[in-house]
């Protein structure tokens, strides 16, 4: 078995010193928890947090294809969010990127304090793309 491997992308925000964007160990990828940060500013994008949403499945998108998956492989997702009164829209966003079936399994919590001051956080697994055949 190999052993886990680092993903590291500069098309997501770069992790902070505790820890990798993701790992890939065993056909899976473990992505840690993304915030609604805009990688090339390093700020927290601006509006709702159904913009805030989507800035961070751009992020996990960025990760999961640098890992060679994607969001269509995801499996499973623990969303955070600071209140529940976000669901409606946080769904929203989910909606748009999280569209393959079947649906992964899914926990939504709410927790009383996000990192950089954050209203939602995602983490998701998922499994590797199958190799390319090779002729």
């Amino acid at each position: 078995m190999a052993p886990a491997k680092a993903v590291l992308t500069t098309k997501a925000p770069a992790p902070i010193p505790q820890l990798s964007q993701a790992v890939v160990y065993n056909g899976m990828v473990y992505c840690s928890g993304s915030l609604g940060i805009d990688p090339a500013t390093g700020k927290m994008v601006e509006g709702t947090v159904k913009d805030r949403t989507r800035q961070v499945f751009k992020n996990l998108s960025a990760v999961l294809e640098a890992a060679g998956s994607s969001l269509k492989n995801v499996v499973k997702v623990n969303v955070f969010l600071t209140t529940m009164d976000n669901f409606a829209a946080m769904n929203e966003a989910y909606d748009e990127f999280i569209t393959s079936a079947p649906k992964p399994c899914r926990t939504c919590v709410a927790v009383a304090q996000l990192p950089f001051g954050s209203d939602v956080e995602i983490e998701c697994t998922a499994y590797l793309n199958a190799p390319s055949a090779k002729l």
